[in-house]
């Protein structure tokens, strides 16, 4: 399986180090010397790393066979992809690979349904979950401990605890409606 561990970002220097967003919480596993990584654009791969190191809180990478800056800025953009055994784990319990969320059931504490996840975006302080209800709406919920306080991989379920106004109503069918106390005061006269 193939995983998304890092993206190129902007040329550092002039001897051809890149400046590196991670996208993986094992960047020493998956972003060290001597790793060969798949790209996307496949036409910017395979890439070796040569060096890595920590610059005022940013990775810098050096590959093989990129020597100068120009050749780096090349790589800009360039997503870098690990190869990842499917039954492989992450360290911490509390860790998930993006794999095992894909198609997990979404449940409120309550037992209430709120959809199916769909794809997990990835931002610079927390991570979102994607979630398509029945109804085909999509939904976005911060895949933080207070909001996700479960996810349960042998039932293929996420439990969710949403603060008000993260959902809309779901009436008793399961489906997503608007405001009820709105559509009756509008009904009123």
């Amino acid at each position: 399986m193939q995983l998304v561990v890092g993206r190129i970002g902007r040329a550092h220097g002039i001897k051809g180090e890149v400046t590196v967003e991670v996208r993986t919480d094992e960047p020493e596993l998956r972003l060290g010397p001597g790793a060969v990584l798949a790209t996307d654009p496949a036409s910017a791969g395979p890439l070796t790393i040569e060096t890595g190191r920590v610059h005022s809180g940013r990775l810098l990478l050096r590959f093989e066979g990129v020597k100068e800056r120009n050749a780096a800025e090349a790589l800009r953009n360039v997503l870098l992809i690990a190869d990842v055994d499917p039954e492989e784990l992450p360290e911490d319990p509390e860790e998930f690979y993006d794999h095992q969320l894909m198609d997990l059931d979404v449940v409120t504490v309550d037992g209430i349904e709120v959809g199916r996840i769909t794809e997990i975006t990835h931002l610079p302080y927390q991570d979102l979950l994607i979630v398509e209800r029945p109804d085909g709406s999509e939904v976005m919920i911060p895949f933080v401990e207070e909001i996700v306080p479960e996810i349960d991989l042998e039932e293929q379920r996420a439990i969710i605890a949403p603060p008000p106004g993260l959902l809309d109503e779901i009436g008793g069918d399961g489906e997503a409606g608007g405001d009820a106390k709105a559509g009756e005061a509008g009904e009123a006269e």
